[in-house]
Protein backbone atom coordinates (compact mmCIF):
# COMPACT_ATOMS: atom_id res chain seq x y z
CA UNK A 1 0.00 0.00 0.00
CA UNK A 2 0.85 3.79 -0.86
CA UNK A 3 2.27 5.54 2.53
CA UNK A 4 0.04 8.78 2.76
CA UNK A 5 0.60 10.39 5.66
CA UNK A 6 -0.95 8.37 8.43
CA UNK A 7 -3.73 6.68 7.04
CA UNK A 8 -2.07 3.78 5.75
CA UNK A 9 -1.67 3.15 9.74
CA UNK A 10 -4.87 1.29 10.51
CA UNK A 11 -5.09 -1.28 7.99
CA UNK A 12 -1.63 -2.01 7.62
CA UNK A 13 -1.39 -2.65 11.41
CA UNK A 14 -4.91 -4.90 11.14
CA UNK A 15 -3.48 -6.84 7.69
CA UNK A 16 0.11 -7.59 8.96
CA UNK A 17 -0.82 -10.66 11.17
CA UNK A 18 -2.33 -12.44 8.67
CA UNK A 19 -0.17 -11.62 5.39
CA UNK A 20 3.08 -9.89 4.50
CA UNK A 21 2.51 -6.48 3.80
CA UNK A 22 4.11 -3.94 1.65
CA UNK A 23 4.82 -0.26 2.52
CA UNK A 24 5.50 2.08 -0.39
CA UNK A 25 7.15 5.38 -0.68
CA UNK A 26 4.94 7.51 -2.76
CA UNK A 27 7.93 9.23 -4.23
CA UNK A 28 9.43 5.96 -5.49
CA UNK A 29 5.84 4.90 -7.68
CA UNK A 30 5.23 8.28 -9.72
CA UNK A 31 3.25 7.48 -12.83
CA UNK A 32 2.66 9.13 -16.07
CA UNK A 33 0.71 12.32 -15.81
CA UNK A 34 -2.61 12.45 -16.15
CA UNK A 35 -5.61 10.11 -16.51
CA UNK A 36 -5.50 9.54 -12.31
CA UNK A 37 -7.94 7.43 -10.60
CA UNK A 38 -7.57 5.61 -7.26
CA UNK A 39 -7.95 2.27 -9.42
CA UNK A 40 -5.50 3.29 -11.97
CA UNK A 41 -2.86 4.16 -8.93
CA UNK A 42 -3.63 0.54 -7.78
CA UNK A 43 -2.80 -1.44 -10.70
CA UNK A 44 0.48 0.93 -11.56
CA UNK A 45 1.63 0.12 -7.95
CA UNK A 46 0.60 -3.84 -8.87
CA UNK A 47 2.58 -3.41 -11.89
CA UNK A 48 5.60 -2.05 -10.04
CA UNK A 49 5.59 -5.04 -7.20
CA UNK A 50 5.13 -7.32 -10.04
CA UNK A 51 8.37 -5.96 -11.88
CA UNK A 52 10.29 -5.86 -8.73
CA UNK A 53 10.42 -1.79 -9.36
CA UNK A 54 9.76 -0.56 -5.61
CA UNK A 55 11.28 -2.00 -2.50
CA UNK A 56 9.31 -2.15 1.16
CA UNK A 57 10.12 0.69 3.42
CA UNK A 58 11.37 0.13 7.15
CA UNK A 59 8.16 -0.15 9.29
CA UNK A 60 9.40 -2.11 12.53
CA UNK A 61 7.83 -4.22 14.52
CA UNK A 62 5.16 -3.37 17.25
CA UNK A 63 7.01 -3.18 20.30
CA UNK A 64 9.98 -0.84 18.69
CA UNK A 65 6.84 1.10 17.18
CA UNK A 66 4.97 1.97 21.01
CA UNK A 67 8.77 2.86 21.92
CA UNK A 68 9.07 5.57 19.16
CA UNK A 69 5.81 6.73 20.09
CA UNK A 70 7.02 6.99 24.04
CA UNK A 71 10.90 8.51 22.79
CA UNK A 72 9.50 10.98 20.39
CA UNK A 73 6.52 11.99 22.64
CA UNK A 74 9.57 12.83 25.38
CA UNK A 75 11.32 14.55 23.10
CA UNK A 76 8.69 16.81 21.80
CA UNK A 77 7.78 17.52 25.99
CA UNK A 78 11.70 18.58 26.12
CA UNK A 79 11.26 20.93 23.04
CA UNK A 80 7.98 22.45 25.06
CA UNK A 81 9.69 23.02 28.08
CA UNK A 82 13.03 24.40 26.08
CA UNK A 83 10.63 26.95 24.89
CA UNK A 84 8.85 27.64 27.49
CA UNK A 85 11.80 28.15 29.71
CA UNK A 86 12.75 30.92 27.13
CA UNK A 87 8.94 32.73 27.01
CA UNK A 88 10.14 32.95 30.70
CA UNK A 89 13.74 34.58 30.08
CA UNK A 90 11.66 36.55 27.61
CA UNK A 91 8.92 37.98 30.38
CA UNK A 92 11.59 38.63 32.39
CA UNK A 93 13.61 40.97 30.10
CA UNK A 94 10.28 42.45 29.75
CA UNK A 95 9.93 43.20 33.13
CA UNK A 96 13.64 44.54 33.12
CA UNK A 97 14.73 41.54 35.21
CA UNK A 98 18.27 41.02 33.79
CA UNK A 99 18.72 37.81 35.63
CA UNK A 100 19.94 35.14 32.77
CA UNK A 101 22.82 37.72 32.34
CA UNK A 102 24.51 36.99 35.64
CA UNK A 103 22.64 33.22 36.29
CA UNK A 104 23.59 30.54 34.01
CA UNK A 105 20.73 28.54 34.59
CA UNK A 106 17.71 31.10 35.60
CA UNK A 107 15.72 27.16 36.66
CA UNK A 108 18.77 26.46 39.08
CA UNK A 109 18.25 26.26 42.69
CA UNK A 110 19.64 30.21 42.89
CA UNK A 111 17.17 31.48 40.01
CA UNK A 112 14.27 28.85 41.30
CA UNK A 113 14.45 30.73 44.20
CA UNK A 114 14.43 34.07 43.37
CA UNK A 115 11.68 33.54 40.93
CA UNK A 116 9.70 31.82 43.33
CA UNK A 117 10.18 35.13 45.75
CA UNK A 118 9.27 37.79 43.14
CA UNK A 119 6.09 35.69 42.30
CA UNK A 120 5.23 36.11 46.11
CA UNK A 121 5.33 40.24 46.17
CA UNK A 122 9.37 40.70 47.00
CA UNK A 123 10.16 43.12 45.03
CA UNK A 124 13.98 44.11 46.98
CA UNK A 125 17.09 43.97 45.26
CA UNK A 126 19.00 43.09 48.06
CA UNK A 127 16.82 40.73 49.61
CA UNK A 128 16.66 38.38 46.13
CA UNK A 129 20.09 38.47 45.38
CA UNK A 130 20.64 37.14 49.30
CA UNK A 131 18.91 34.24 47.86
CA UNK A 132 22.00 33.17 45.77
CA UNK A 133 23.56 29.28 46.52
CA UNK A 134 27.34 28.96 46.76
CA UNK A 135 29.46 30.49 44.05
CA UNK A 136 26.90 32.37 42.69
CA UNK A 137 27.40 34.52 45.82
CA UNK A 138 30.41 35.81 44.89
CA UNK A 139 28.22 37.75 41.74
CA UNK A 140 25.44 39.16 44.75
CA UNK A 141 26.66 43.14 43.41
CA UNK A 142 25.77 41.90 39.98
CA UNK A 143 22.45 39.77 40.94
CA UNK A 144 21.48 43.32 42.62
CA UNK A 145 22.01 45.21 39.50
CA UNK A 146 19.98 42.60 37.40
CA UNK A 147 16.78 42.14 39.74
CA UNK A 148 16.14 45.85 39.62
CA UNK A 149 13.55 46.44 37.21
CA UNK A 150 9.08 46.76 37.01
CA UNK A 151 8.42 43.38 38.00
CA UNK A 152 4.53 43.52 38.45
CA UNK A 153 1.63 41.34 39.14
CA UNK A 154 1.24 40.91 35.55
CA UNK A 155 4.18 39.58 34.90
CA UNK A 156 4.19 37.70 38.53
CA UNK A 157 0.76 36.17 36.93
CA UNK A 158 2.13 35.08 33.81
CA UNK A 159 5.94 33.47 35.19
CA UNK A 160 3.36 31.24 37.58
CA UNK A 161 1.60 29.86 35.10
CA UNK A 162 4.76 29.52 32.60
CA UNK A 163 6.62 27.79 35.88
CA UNK A 164 3.83 25.29 36.60
CA UNK A 165 3.67 24.40 32.56
CA UNK A 166 7.58 23.81 33.18
CA UNK A 167 7.02 21.80 35.81
CA UNK A 168 4.32 20.00 34.47
CA UNK A 169 6.73 18.95 31.29
CA UNK A 170 9.83 17.72 33.85
CA UNK A 171 7.46 15.62 35.53
CA UNK A 172 6.09 13.95 32.67
CA UNK A 173 9.64 13.84 31.02
CA UNK A 174 10.10 11.35 34.22
CA UNK A 175 7.00 9.51 33.73
CA UNK A 176 7.57 8.64 29.87
CA UNK A 177 11.60 8.02 30.92
CA UNK A 178 10.64 5.23 33.07
CA UNK A 179 7.92 3.67 31.07
CA UNK A 180 10.75 3.50 28.29
CA UNK A 181 13.23 2.08 30.65
CA UNK A 182 10.41 -0.63 30.88
CA UNK A 183 10.27 -1.13 27.46
CA UNK A 184 13.83 -1.42 26.85
CA UNK A 185 14.50 -3.80 28.95
CA UNK A 186 14.71 -6.95 27.06
CA UNK A 187 17.28 -4.99 25.01
CA UNK A 188 19.35 -3.46 27.91
CA UNK A 189 22.02 -4.94 26.32
CA UNK A 190 22.02 -3.35 23.19
CA UNK A 191 21.77 -0.01 24.83
CA UNK A 192 25.09 -0.96 27.17
CA UNK A 193 26.73 -1.32 23.57
CA UNK A 194 25.78 1.99 22.49
CA UNK A 195 26.94 3.40 25.08
CA UNK A 196 30.36 2.37 24.59
CA UNK A 197 30.89 4.69 21.80
CA UNK A 198 31.98 7.84 22.73
CA UNK A 199 29.42 10.44 22.84
CA UNK A 200 26.50 8.12 22.73
CA UNK A 201 24.40 8.94 26.09
CA UNK A 202 21.97 6.57 27.54
CA UNK A 203 18.96 8.83 26.34
CA UNK A 204 20.99 8.54 22.31
CA UNK A 205 20.78 4.88 23.09
CA UNK A 206 17.17 5.17 23.74
CA UNK A 207 16.51 6.55 20.78
CA UNK A 208 18.84 5.28 18.06
CA UNK A 209 17.17 2.10 19.16
CA UNK A 210 13.66 3.37 18.72
CA UNK A 211 14.28 4.70 15.46
CA UNK A 212 15.96 1.23 13.97
CA UNK A 213 15.18 -1.76 16.72
CA UNK A 214 18.01 -3.63 17.78
CA UNK A 215 17.92 -6.64 15.02
CA UNK A 216 19.62 -5.14 12.07
CA UNK A 217 18.63 -8.04 9.69
CA UNK A 218 16.30 -5.80 7.98
CA UNK A 219 19.02 -3.54 6.54
CA UNK A 220 21.44 -5.48 4.30
CA UNK A 221 24.57 -3.41 5.32
CA UNK A 222 25.69 -0.73 7.23
CA UNK A 223 25.83 2.06 3.80
CA UNK A 224 21.97 0.68 3.99
CA UNK A 225 21.42 1.98 7.25
CA UNK A 226 23.39 5.36 6.52
CA UNK A 227 21.30 5.78 3.39
CA UNK A 228 18.03 4.98 4.59
CA UNK A 229 19.03 7.58 7.97
CA UNK A 230 20.28 10.05 5.62
CA UNK A 231 23.06 10.74 6.84
CA UNK A 232 25.48 9.77 4.22
CA UNK A 233 25.86 12.45 0.65
CA UNK A 234 23.46 12.42 -1.41
CA UNK A 235 23.70 10.32 -5.21
CA UNK A 236 23.01 12.45 -7.78
CA UNK A 237 24.40 12.66 -11.26
CA UNK A 238 23.40 13.95 -14.60
CA UNK A 239 25.74 14.37 -17.19
CA UNK A 240 28.64 13.33 -15.81
CA UNK A 241 28.43 16.00 -13.36
CA UNK A 242 27.22 15.69 -9.53
CA UNK A 243 25.15 19.38 -8.95
CA UNK A 244 24.65 18.80 -4.97
CA UNK A 245 25.67 16.43 -2.34
CA UNK A 246 23.58 17.30 -0.04
CA UNK A 247 21.76 14.67 2.51
CA UNK A 248 18.58 13.35 1.82
CA UNK A 249 15.52 13.74 4.25
CA UNK A 250 15.83 10.43 6.21
CA UNK A 251 14.55 10.06 9.87
CA UNK A 252 14.63 13.52 11.70
CA UNK A 253 14.15 12.13 15.07
CA UNK A 254 17.32 9.54 14.34
CA UNK A 255 19.84 12.40 12.92
CA UNK A 256 18.28 14.49 15.61
CA UNK A 257 19.85 12.09 18.20
CA UNK A 258 23.10 11.17 16.29
CA UNK A 259 23.72 14.68 15.56
CA UNK A 260 23.75 15.16 19.50
CA UNK A 261 26.06 12.42 19.81
CA UNK A 262 28.74 13.77 17.02
CA UNK A 263 29.01 16.88 18.92
CA UNK A 264 29.25 14.92 22.07
CA UNK A 265 32.24 13.15 20.32
CA UNK A 266 34.10 16.00 18.89
CA UNK A 267 34.48 17.46 22.12
CA UNK A 268 35.99 14.17 23.90
CA UNK A 269 39.80 13.59 24.52
CA UNK A 270 41.83 11.37 22.31
CA UNK A 271 39.26 9.58 20.58
CA UNK A 272 39.42 8.57 16.91
CA UNK A 273 35.92 10.28 16.27
CA UNK A 274 37.43 13.58 18.10
CA UNK A 275 40.21 13.43 15.59
CA UNK A 276 37.81 12.50 12.85
CA UNK A 277 35.82 15.53 13.11
CA UNK A 278 39.07 18.24 13.86
CA UNK A 279 40.83 16.73 10.41
CA UNK A 280 37.76 17.47 8.51
CA UNK A 281 36.59 20.58 10.13
CA UNK A 282 39.27 22.33 8.79
CA UNK A 283 38.49 21.21 5.09
CA UNK A 284 35.36 20.54 4.91
CA UNK A 285 33.30 23.36 8.01
CA UNK A 286 31.35 22.24 11.00
CA UNK A 287 28.28 21.11 9.29
CA UNK A 288 29.44 18.87 6.85
CA UNK A 289 32.09 17.76 9.95
CA UNK A 290 29.30 16.55 11.95
CA UNK A 291 27.61 14.79 9.33
CA UNK A 292 30.42 12.77 8.40
CA UNK A 293 30.89 11.65 12.35
CA UNK A 294 26.81 10.94 12.09
CA UNK A 295 27.54 8.84 9.58
CA UNK A 296 30.38 6.91 11.53
CA UNK A 297 28.44 6.73 14.45
CA UNK A 298 25.98 5.11 12.85
CA UNK A 299 27.91 2.74 10.62
CA UNK A 300 29.53 1.52 14.22
CA UNK A 301 25.79 1.17 15.86
CA UNK A 302 25.35 -1.45 12.85
CA UNK A 303 28.00 -3.28 13.62
CA UNK A 304 28.14 -3.58 16.92
CA UNK A 305 24.37 -4.61 17.30
CA UNK A 306 24.87 -6.83 14.34
CA UNK A 307 28.01 -8.84 15.88
CA UNK A 308 26.74 -7.95 19.43
CA UNK A 309 30.12 -6.28 20.40
CA UNK A 310 31.50 -3.44 22.19
CA UNK A 311 32.61 -0.23 20.69
CA UNK A 312 36.63 -0.32 19.67
CA UNK A 313 37.72 2.98 19.94
CA UNK A 314 41.22 3.64 17.40
CA UNK A 315 42.73 6.36 19.52
CA UNK A 316 43.07 9.94 18.86
CA UNK A 317 46.63 9.47 17.04
CA UNK A 318 45.06 6.85 14.22
CA UNK A 319 45.19 9.67 11.60
CA UNK A 320 48.80 10.63 12.63
CA UNK A 321 50.08 6.49 12.58
CA UNK A 322 48.31 6.21 9.60
CA UNK A 323 49.60 9.02 7.48
CA UNK A 324 53.20 8.97 9.33
CA UNK A 325 55.23 11.19 11.09
CA UNK A 326 56.98 12.14 7.94
CA UNK A 327 54.08 13.14 5.87
CA UNK A 328 52.62 15.32 9.02
CA UNK A 329 55.63 16.72 9.85
CA UNK A 330 55.65 18.26 6.48
CA UNK A 331 52.40 19.71 6.41
CA UNK A 332 52.71 21.34 9.53
CA UNK A 333 55.60 23.21 8.39
CA UNK A 334 54.11 23.68 5.51
CA UNK A 335 51.50 25.79 7.11
CA UNK A 336 53.69 27.57 9.53
CA UNK A 337 55.59 29.05 6.39
CA UNK A 338 51.60 30.21 5.20
CA UNK A 339 51.41 32.20 7.95
CA UNK A 340 54.57 34.06 7.59
CA UNK A 341 57.14 31.33 10.37
CA UNK A 342 60.33 30.24 9.45
CA UNK A 343 60.73 26.72 10.89
CA UNK A 344 63.68 24.92 12.08
CA UNK A 345 63.37 21.20 13.46
CA UNK A 346 64.96 19.88 16.18
CA UNK A 347 64.40 16.22 17.39
CA UNK A 348 63.41 16.10 21.19
CA UNK A 349 65.52 13.76 23.20
CA UNK A 350 63.87 10.24 24.72
CA UNK A 351 63.92 8.88 27.99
Amino acid sequence: MEATGIYWKPVFYLLEHDMECWLLNARHMKAVPGRKTDVKDSEWIAKLVEHGLVRASFVPPEPIRQLRDLTRYRTEVIRERTREAQRLEKLLEDAGIKLSCVVSDILGVSGRAMLEALITGERDPRVLADLAKRRLRLKIPDLIEALTGRFGDHHAFLARAMLDRIDAATAMEVRLSARIGTALEPMRRSVDLLTTIPGVSTRAAEVILAEIGADMARFASAEHLASWAGVCPGNHESAGRQPTGRTRHGDPWLKAALGQSAMAAARTKNTYLAARYRRLVARRGKRRAVVALEHSLLIAVWHMLTHGVPHQDLGGDYFLERTGKTRATRRLISQLNQLGYQVSLQPTGTS
